[in-house]
Formats: C-alpha cells, structure tokens, sequence
C-alpha cells in the first residue's frame, strides 16, 4: 500500500471531521487524487472531498471561487448535463473545517482509466483526447446558457499576478530574472486583453466555460462521460478551453459544434496557459515535487515566442 503524504494525511482527517460533522459514516476513507488539492472519498458513502492543499489564494476569494464552482455545476446536473456534480447529501456550499474550505461532490466509479489506456497503445493518448476535445463542445453549448454572473477569464487575471508576486518575492533558482521580466510583460498584456476583450478580439464570443481545459478533466464511466473539476469556472472565449490539445482535437471539435475557431485568438490562450503553469511554481515551496513536473511545460514556454496581442481597433 502506498504510504500517505503528510498533506494527504492531514486532508484525510480533515475530511473525516468535515464528513461526520454533516451527517456521513466516513468509516473508510481514501485518497484518490494528490497534487494541487486533495479529493478524499469518503467510503462507504459515495461523497467525495475536495480539499485545497496549494492553493496561494486568500480565504474570501477561496470561498468565492469555490461557490461560483458549486453553482455552475450543480446548474449543469440539474439540468441533466454530463457532469460530477455536487453531493445531494449535503447542502451546496463550502464547508469550513480546521481553517480550510471544503467541497463535498458524487462519488463516480470510473472505468478505463487514462493510465491503462495508455499504457496498451502510444496513439491512444491523442485519440482520446481528441474525441474527450469533441464531447467539449456539448458541454460549451450547455454552459452557453448559464445565468449567472462570472469573472472574465479569472485563472488568467488576477491569479497569475498573484502567484508571480510571490515569484519576484522568492526569486527561485529555476527562473530567472530575464524569465520574470517575460512573465511580467505577458501578464500585463492578458490584464489589457481582460479589460477591453472586444479591442483585440471583436469576434469573440465570451460564454460561461469550464475554466481548466474539459478535455483533461472528464471521467468514462459505464454509463458515459462526465465532466469534473470545474473550480476554474470562468467566463471568456471556448479557445481557452482548448488550449494544448492539439490541432486534431481543435478540429474535432470544430466538427461536433460546427463553428471555427479562432486561431489568433487560441494562440494567444495556448500562451496564456504556459504562462499559468510558470506561476504555478509559487507553490514549489508547499510541494517541492512539483517543480520537476513542471520543468517540461516551463522549457515549452521558453521555447515559444512570448505572448503578444494584436493591435487593438
């Protein structure tokens, strides 16, 4: 059995505590998921646990964050839209225990995880996500008609300014200052592009959207796919949610919704999700693990040309 981190652990028993104080057995509870948070389900009841564990965000904005998340995707089961939703056996708000705030969702059996499925063919990544990209665009026309209010593009701006704060305030080795200098400009730019979205990209149509790249957050169950995780929930254009999916699945995409995507416009967003996975290593200090993982997309992002509009009308 593979030994608990001390983050998981203590999520775990905070989840517990959580759980039981609202009425759940919680009698075998196990970790299912362990990097940026911490989902705990907690057996024998088919609840599941998101507890934050690297979140750098403040308190009030957490909760914030958290209820825009159980509001779209309670909206979204209600009306019968593929997607884990929130547990109905407890209320739909954030729970507060031991200083965290915490969210209570279905419990969903999943089969053919990603892992086997990869792991019997080199193609079967791609063509997975290809058609997981295909089945997004169902859930863009579902979202297209949600009524409530929602930030602009909000894992973009302010977050990334936050976490790079952090970064200047760390000055961690991996980057340098020539790569803070790039962030800053790239970010000042996604700050103009949230402002007047319409002066760089009249064409754009900004919807309620999943927020965290749907493709890669989507469970198969035995009875089919559900969308998850929607706590980037935002509002902006579907070419953020097809960032670094690849060209096939963009055209699949285009296929099952029947309407193009913007090109420019995708370029930039694909910038735009390099530049969030650099400010991701403000949390290096809370999970010294996450830093290799993130050298890859880090180096992509060197790699490209940094992120720039086009001329505002």
């Amino acid at each position: 059995m593979t030994s608990l981190s001390n983050r998981a652990e203590q999520a775990v028993r905070i989840a517990v505590e959580a759980g039981r104080r609202l009425g759940l057995r919680a009698d075998e509870p196990r970790v299912l998921h362990d990097v940026f948070n911490v989902l705990v389900h907690l057996a024998p009841d088919p609840v599941v646990v998101r507890v934050p564990s690297l979140t750098l965000m403040g308190a009030d904005a957490l909760v914030a964050k958290q209820r825009r998340e159980l509001a779209v995707a309670g909206w979204l089961a209600d009306a019968g839209a593929p997607v884990v939703g929130p547990s109905p056996l407890v209320p739909r708000e954030p729970v507060e225990c031991e200083g965290r705030s915490l969210t209570f969702w279905e419990f969903v059996d999943e089969v053919d995880p990603i892992a086997e499925a990869i792991a019997s063919d080199p193609q079967a990544l791609e063509d997975r996500f290809t058609e997981q990209t295909g089945w997004a665009a169902g859930l863009h026309a579902a979202l297209a008609g949600y009524p409530g209010e929602l930030p602009t593009l909000s894992p973009l701006v302010p977050a990334i300014g936050e976490a790079l704060t952090e970064l200047a305030r760390q000055r961690p080795e991996f980057l340098t200052a020539e790569d803070l200098d790039r962030a800053g400009r790239e970010y000042a730019a996604l700050e103009a592009l949230v402002r007047d979205f319409p002066a760089y990209f009249p064409g754009a149509r900004l919807q309620a959207l999943h927020g965290d790249s749907p493709a890669y957050n989507l469970l198969r169950t035995a009875t089919g796919h559900l969308f998850s995780d929607f706590e980037d929930v935002t509002r902006g254009p579907v070419e953020w949610d097809l960032t670094l999916v690849g060209p096939r699945a963009v055209e699949e995409y285009e296929r099952a919704c029947g309407t193009r995507v913007d090109r420019a416009l995708l370029e930039v967003m694909e910038g735009a999700r390099l530049l969030q996975v650099v400010s991701a290593l403000a949390a290096v200090p809370l999970m010294p693990e996450l830093g290799p993982m993130l050298e890859p997309a880090v180096a992509q992002w060197r790699a490209r040309t940094p992120l720039t509009l086009p001329a505002s009308g």
